[in-house]
């Protein structure tokens, strides 16, 4: 089993989790992730690694409770134990000659974001940090974001912290002020990334983005987590899931996200069918 050492509310539907797994955090680099069991016959939950503390052995996470398992998970205590916790998975971050980047984050893709922003600071990088939000209640991180990068932006949809408008808004602006960058990395929802690509295509920076497609296994078997890039089928959980932004079809992703949005609703009416029975 493993146990829950930490537990904080980011925010209403945000949450941090930490769990002792001295075998995974041996090995977590950026950019990696885990898959965790909260009980025997649970759905797998793909979740990339915030956060990891080799000496503590432990790995940390942050993810919504937004479905079924999700919530199960928001749900355990300090103290408490998950059924698996499956890693680290993925390749790790190819940061390996960056001086100078642009970390974007969208969202829970902030969770994400950090890591990577963290890893560039350490290794000298000078990294401009951009983060969006749709408003003031959604924000996290902000303090450690803020510690590992040069600068950063805040971006709210409807302007109630930070500067009113998207990350795109930011990113163009500073293109256009004359700044270059040998990478951008970006992490959040799928269009998000798709018009962060966009811009940069424009401007010649090799951009990567992280996709976290569906997924079940998290070892290539199964196939589900598939993606189109550059013409090719590939897997998210073995191949990236760190990816070339230019050559990911965006459109095709953004349909075979939302494929299963019916039995998304229909598996989150049985919980709630099951949590009342329980009162």
């Amino acid at each position: 089993m493993y146990t829950l050492t930490k537990r904080i509310q980011l925010n209403e539907n945000t949450v941090l989790i930490s769990v002792k797994a001295p075998l995974v955090a041996a090995r977590c680099l950026p950019g990696q992730f885990v898959v965790l069991m909260v009980h025997e016959k649970g759905e797998r939950i793909p979740l990339t690694v915030a956060d990891y503390d080799r000496e503590q052995g432990t790995v940390s996470m942050i993810f919504q409770s937004v479905g079924g398992s999700t919530r199960l998970l928001a749900q355990k205590k300090c103290g408490e134990d998950l059924f698996a916790v499956v890693g680290p998975l993925g390749k790790p971050s190819d940061l390996q000659g960056i001086q100078k980047a642009a970390v974007i984050g969208g969202g829970l893709g902030c969770a994400i974001a950090y890591p990577v922003a963290r890893a560039l600071h350490e290794q000298g990088c000078e990294t401009e940090l951009i983060a969006g939000f749709r408003s003031r209640e959604q924000v996290i991180l902000l303090e450690e974001m803020a510690a590992v990068s040069k600068h950063l932006t805040l971006m709210t949809d409807d302007g109630s912290m930070g500067e009113k408008g998207f990350v795109t808004d930011a990113l163009r602006r500073l293109l256009e002020q004359g700044e270059r960058f040998d990478a951008v990395y970006a992490v959040g929802p799928l269009p998000m990334m798709k018009f962060v690509c966009r811009l940069t295509e424009s401007y010649g920076i090799p951009t990567v983005v992280s996709m976290n497609s569906i997924m079940i296994d998290g070892t290539g078997m199964c196939g589900c987590c598939r993606l189109t890039v550059g013409g090719k089928i590939r897997f998210a959980c073995v191949d990236g899931p760190e990816f070339d932004g230019h050559a990911v079809d965006f459109d095709e992703a953004i349909a075979r996200n939302t494929a299963y949005r019916a039995q998304e609703r229909e598996a989150d009416c049985r919980l709630l069918r099951k949590a009342e029975e329980h009162e």
